[in-house]
Formats: structure tokens, sequence, C-alpha cells
């Protein structure tokens, strides 16, 4: 039988992110992924400047990254078709870059396996059982395997949550739907800059293009389940989309769509799921925790933040305290993100008319101040929940500008 100190099921961000900072403190891990890298996984491919400063932490480095594109501007557009530019700061690293999933989770698996965490990718878990002090796994192709913990970390439809006896509840969809699909030969402002386009019909969804290099955008729309447009109408409204007339010019007269559109479900609820199983012993992280940000739909920087986090709990209580790893993690986790959770699903009531739109891209696009630090809010450099003490907010934001120190 083999045994180890934590197996991880999933080498998606929250899995990798909680195999490496395992490794690195010393303890024995295996990675095990039913899907065999690299795999392409159906994302935007944005990353905010949380899930930068994440992915730098755990050492991934971004020329190992053929798809790697820093971004400097935000393009906004809403309802009424005003638009609005909202520059990144120049010359102090990178907020906000884009890069495809195939890339970063193969990078994130080279980075884990570097750390000394062991990967075992096409190898799904497909059962467990607890026993007094541990839990008993079994691993496709590799038989028993004996842990103190497992991550669970394996997606939405987390099989590994379910054998922890703590599904998410019969019918569960998630809260956002996504549809995204490549394009070639783009040649406007989608080449260089991020756009996001508030338009009226998919609110308080939003339709994005994310350039890639080689003339390449990650180019969607995602909309939040049960609001004015149904899942099943998406793939044929997005032929229209795409062919509006303000879209096309970004993207430029010769882009070209290419391969196959793909669709996914997005959990975000992050403030109603249950983070642990089998007595502590299950610690669940990623869309199997439902982390993503329900305003934006985006969860690379937070599903990081999670794995993280549940490493941390199992390194601070040790192999024998796992009622005591699961109440760090789950404390550590609602503090990290639950507040932002919520302030972002206020600030969806906002975008779910568009006269909420219109003022939200009007009033952040009233002068370079409120241009440069939305763009940073707005790609997470700092909580969204700043917005709700706004004594701490200008102060965070007015002395990164120089206005003053505090």
């Amino acid at each position: 039988m083999h045994q180890v100190d934590v197996l991880v099921a999933g080498a998606g961000p929250a899995g990798t992110a909680a195999a490496i900072t395992l490794a690195r403190a010393g303890r024995d891990v295996l990675v095990a992924d039913k899907a065999r890298f690299p795999r392409d996984k159906c994302c935007g491919d944005g990353l905010t400047t949380l899930a930068l400063r994440e992915l730098e932490a755990l050492g991934l480095e971004p020329q190992i990254l053929p798809t790697w594109q820093p971004v400097d501007d935000v393009i906004i557009g809403s309802p009424s078709g005003r638009t609005a530019t909202f520059p990144l700061p120049r010359g102090r690293g990178q907020f906000a870059v884009t890069a495809t999933r195939l890339d970063l989770d193969a990078g994130l698996v080279d980075v884990a396996r570097a750390a000394g965490a062991k990967v075992a990718d096409g190898h799904a878990v497909t059962g467990i059982a607890a026993r007094a002090d541990h839990l008993l796994v079994e691993v496709a192709g590799i038989g028993p395997v004996a842990t103190r913990y497992v991550v669970a970390a394996d997606g939405m439809w987390s099989p590994v949550r379910k054998m922890a006896g703590v599904p998410h509840p019969d019918g569960y969809r998630g809260e956002w739907h996504a549809f995204r699909q490549y394009a070639r030969n783009v040649t406007g402002t989608a080449a260089s800059a991020m756009h996001v386009w508030f338009e009226a019909d998919v609110l308080p969804g939003y339709v994005w293009s994310f350039p890639l290099p080689h003339g390449r955008a990650n180019v969607g729309f995602g909309i939040r389940r049960g609001e004015r447009m149904e899942v099943a109408e998406m793939a044929a409204a997005w032929r229209d989309i795409v062919n509006r007339p303000h879209i096309r010019h970004a993207l430029g007269p010769g882009a070209e769509l290419e391969g196959r559109h793909l669709a996914w479900p997005i959990p975000a609820r992050v403030d109603r799921t249950s983070l642990t199983g089998l007595g502590g012993r299950v610690l669940i992280c990623g869309d199997a925790a439902a982390v993503v940000d329900t305003m934006t739909g985006e969860g690379i920087g937070q599903a990081i933040v999670s794995g993280r986090l549940a490493a941390d709990s199992i390194i601070s209580a040790g192999p024998f305290a796992a009622p005591a790893a699961a109440s760090r993690y789950e404390r550590s986790l609602r503090r990290e993100l639950v507040a932002d959770h919520r302030m972002s699903a206020l600030l969806v009531r906002a975008l779910r008319h568009r006269k909420g739109a219109r003022a939200a891209v009007r009033v952040a696009g009233l002068t370079p101040w409120t241009r440069r630090n939305f763009a940073r809010w707005l790609l997470e450099d700092e909580p969204r929940a700043v917005i709700a003490t706004p004594r701490r907010w200008h102060r965070r934001f007015l002395a990164r500008d120089g206005a003053f120190s505090s």
C-alpha cells in the first residue's frame, strides 16, 4: 500500500497551490488528476492582480508560458454605447495578464513537481474510506493510498466532495454560465487591451475579449443563471453578439473565429458551501468550494488562495489534529474571501439593469484618478470589500498614488 502525508485530488490552480505549499514544507504529497497535462480548460484566460501575486509567490516564472501576455489597459463599454479606457499603472509590475489555461495549468504542474510533489496525471480518485486516524483512497492505476488528509480540488462536479459526504444540493448548476471561443487575425484594440462590454441583453453578465499573443484573443460572454437569458439560448445568441458592430470594430475587420465554442458552469457561493468533510480530513478548494467571484466569474486567484490556505491549515494542525485543520481552514478562507463575495453580490444587483451599468461606467470614468483606481479595484489589486470602508479605501489608493501617506 502507498502512503503519503496528503493526497491532492485535482491538478488545477487550487490543487497545485496546495501541493506546492505542502511539498515546500517537507510534506510527502501525491497529486492525482484524471486528465493528462497539458490539457485545455474552459476559461476566459484572464489573470487578475490577485492571481498574479499568488502565482509569483508559488514561483511560477512567466517565461515558461508561451501565451503569457501582459495587459496595460481595460476598455469597458456600457449599454448606452459609451466606452471608457481604464489604464493600469505603468512601470510598477504587472496588474493584468492573459495566458491560456493549457499553458498555465501545465506550468503549475511543473512547479509542483519541481517542489517535490509526486504528480499522477491520468489517474482519477475513485473511492475514499475513513479509518480511525487516516483515509484510504483508491486511485485508478495506482491502487490504495493511505493518507492523513485529502485536498479536494477536483472541480465543480467534484467526485471527492461527494465521496466525503458533502455534495452540492440536488440540481445545483452554478451561479454563472460562460461561453467562449478563440479568434485569430485580431488587429483592433482587442489585440492589446482587455475589453468588457455590458450588453443590455446579458446583464448582469457581460461580453469579453482578452488578448493573446500572435493576434489571437479569447472572446466570450457570461450570464447569471436565472436572469434575462437562459443557458439554452447562449449558443444561438453567440453569432449575434460577436458580430455586433462595436465588438467587430474592437476585434478588427479581418478577425475570424477559430476552433469550436465551449460553455461551462461557474460556481460562486463560497458563503453557503461546506468546506470540509470526513471529520476534517477532507479540505475542499477551488471550484469544488465554489470560491469564484460572483460579480465577474473570475476564479483563478481565489482558487490559488483556497489551495494555499488548505495547505497552511494542514501544516499548522499536523497529522493528528484534523478537526483543528478543518476549523482553521474554514476560518481563514471565509476571512479571505467571504467579505469580497458579499460585496460583489451587492454590486451584481446594481448591474442587473442598464441604468445601473451605465451609471457605474460613467462614475468610474469621471477622472484620471477614478479610471486608474477603478481598474485596480476591478482586477483585485485590493480586496473588493475595501470599498465598504471609505477611510481605508482612500488611504490605500491615495497613498499608492503619492497623494499622501498614512
